[in-house]
């Protein structure tokens, strides 16, 4: 056991957030927190970390364990460098290594016993930093740096200089080279394109210690987490196995609580039926027995009844204007800025109905290409068109197009003149506003509400080609649920950015991926485009080993044993420097024996002489350490 948590409660003025949360997290578990926006489950985190104290319940952490915190935003202000920053991990790592090099130094002076005694010490500390990875941090360093997305480049760019998402990459970063013994990391895959999503996945799979984590990436979630809490109505649930089986088990029990809430409904209206009657009979044993039933009905533990299911939320919305089934034809579209090339070559079409999913790593040009379309920004080669009747609406990430002052219906009527107060009411359920929500002003709204609103506006408009930035980006995963049932029921044409995957799964009739040299299309969802982008890498290398064998030209056969004899100079080369360093290491282990002798470490010419000898030897050996990674980096 890592941590336990028995009876977590928390309020904030009147508002209850958290109400007897008790779970257990073991060494190396992976374990999901899920519910709605506003659930409690960044409190619940701040309180796991010791940011914000718990009104009642208690918290059990194992002796020396160690809790690293991600908040949803952790922007650093610093004016180191990334790589600066990351090397703060390292700090007693460092010291470790400014010693060894200061022993080093000291022994080089010494002989007889204080020479014996400081290397007794310099074995000691040299096998600590072997412990502490003091050989490979670096390498560490620039692998997970590389992993979430950074280049070689950006290491030597000041921390205050860099966006918003790029600072809490880096906070992830740092705080994964730390390993703590408990990782708490609220919704680390913001900010994170696929494929760094895809080196996240594997590292936490990997990671030797225990994963607590918020997301909305069912997809990631499903890949990774062996557990799911759940907080809703401020208390928590937990479910075994990953996200889809706890999303089946939840329906599974809500069908469960909603049979028993109305059962218990039925019980309620009974009792009471009976309790006026027993009164309306005005006699003392008649009345004693209301009381007695009321008393009983009074101390009845309530069963709640469960949120609406999503999947019941079904419906259908048409674009008010019809376009022709050619929708959108793009040839040979570039763009360069400041003389560099972005992309070039892009080529696709989009039929009418059709939902395409736009992906590509972060930087590569997806939002660029939307602005082209929008005519927002000029191309610099090729040409697109739309087809007859489309008209586009545009789903912008950052939501501008709210206006804060304004209530939820007001924003939507305001939009929408034409519509009536029960559509709009309608249309805003679907969305999940219900009752007074309505009425709520923009400005109070969280993200993923907001976003809600934004893609009500978006469904309702006179636009029947649709672009959607991030739709999912602030949306809690009952919200993607509404989103995905809209888009798969919306009968126009939507292009949408993401990197949500389990969303493009649901959604996509076809993937394009953006890449700088052009377009690729899978006709399928994500699965598909994983299963077709592993067999085209399979036929690539198969294409390319053929073409190895089938090569006949006397040119290419000069050129491929001229290569095979470098190859095997090269690796002549390395092997006599393995031998070297064998034969080095065997010398220095010779020398060290002989260091233990009485006759040596008793004798101040001795122990000096056989110390000179080795000093000389590891700089050697260091040498050849050197020349052996330079001739392997050329293999």
């Amino acid at each position: 056991m890592i941590l336990s948590c028995k009876d977590i409660s928390k309020s904030f003025g009147i508002d209850q957030i958290l109400k007897d949360i008790s779970f257990q997290i073991e060494e190396k578990e992976k374990v999901a927190v899920t519910g709605v926006n506003g659930a409690g489950k960044s409190t619940l985190f701040k309180i796991l970390a010791g940011e914000i104290a718990p009104d009642s319940g208690e918290i059990f952490k194992a002796k020396e364990a160690v809790i690293g915190y991600l908040p949803q935003n952790a922007e650093m202000d610093s004016e180191h460098t990334i790589y600066e920053e990351m090397l703060k991990v390292f700090k007693d790592v460092m010291e470790l290594e400014a010693n060894l090099h200061a022993l080093e130094k000291e022994m080089s002076t010494l002989n007889g016993s204080k020479l014996t005694k400081l290397m007794d010490k310099y074995s000691a500390l040299q096998h600590q930093f072997e412990e502490l990875n003091g050989y490979g941090y670096k390498s560490h360093i620039k692998g997970v740096l590389k992993g979430l997305g950074f280049n070689d480049n950006q290491l030597c760019q000041p921390i205050n200089q860099l966006s918003g998402g790029q600072k809490t990459r880096v906070a992830l970063a740092k705080l994964l080279l730390s390993s703590p013994s408990l990782l708490l990391l609220d919704e680390p895959t913001n900010h994170l394109d696929i494929s760094a999503i895809e080196w996240l996945e594997e590292f936490l799979k990997n990671y030797p210690y225990a994963v607590l984590i918020i997301s909305h990436d069912r997809y990631f979630l499903d890949k990774l987490v062996t557990k799911v809490i759940e907080i809703e109505n401020n208390q928590a649930s937990l479910y075994k196995g990953n996200y889809s089986y706890y999303a089946k088990q939840k329906q599974i029990n809500r069908e469960i609580q909603l049979k028993q809430y109305i059962n218990q409904q039925k019980e309620i209206k009974r009792q009471e039926e009976i309790i006026q009657t027993l009164r309306s009979f005005n006699r003392e044993k008649s009345l004693k027995r209301a009381i007695s039933r009321e008393k009983a009905l009074e101390k009845m533990e309530k069963i709640q009844a469960p949120a609406a299911l999503p999947a019941s939320m079904k419906f259908s919305l048409k674009p008010r204007f019809e376009s022709g089934n050619d929708v959108l034809h793009v040839e040979n579209l570039s763009k360069s800025f400041n003389g560099k090339k972005l992309f070039q070559n892009i080529s696709f079409h989009l039929k009418k109905g059709e939902k395409v999913a736009l992906i590509g790593p972060n930087g590569i040009g997806k939002t660029t290409l939307f602005r082209i379309l929008l005519n927002q920004l000029n191309y610099d080669e090729g040409s697109f068109r739309l087809g007859t009747n489309v008209k586009i609406s545009y789903y912008d990430q950052e939501q501008q197009n709210l206006s804060l002052n304004k209530t939820i219906i007001d924003e939507i009527s305001d939009a929408y003149p034409s519509l009536t107060l029960g559509e709009i009411r309608n249309i805003l359920a679907a969305f999940l506003f219900t009752g007074d929500d309505v009425f709520k002003p923009i400005a109070s709204l969280s993200g993923g509400e907001r976003g809600r609103v934004s893609l009500c506006k978006i469904m309702l408009s006179e636009g029947n080609f649709l672009l959607l930035d991030e739709p999912t980006n602030h949306l809690d995963l009952i919200s993607k649920e509404i989103l995905e049932d809209a888009i798969n029921h919306y009968t126009g044409t939507i292009l949408y950015i993401s990197h949500d995957r389990y969303f493009i799964n649901k959604t996509a009739s076809k993937i394009l991926e953006l890449s700088p040299y052009g377009i690729t299309e899978y006709l399928g969802n994500y699965d598909y485009y994983l299963e077709k982008r592993a067999q085209i890498k399979d036929d690539v290398k198969a294409s390319m080993e053929k073409e190895e064998k089938t090569k006949s030209s006397k040119d290419e056969w000069l050129r491929q044993k001229e290569e095979q004899a470098q190859q095997r100079k090269l690796q002549a080369q390395i092997e006599h420097i393995e031998n070297q360093i064998h034969d080095i290491e065997r010398q220095i282990e010779e020398i060290n024996e002989l260091l233990c002798l009485e006759e040596v470490y008793t004798s101040p010419e001795k122990s000096k002489e056989a110390y000179d000898a080795k000093v000389s030897l590891e700089e050697k050996l260091e040498s050849l350490y050197q020349q052996w990674e330079e001739l392997h980096s050329n293999l």
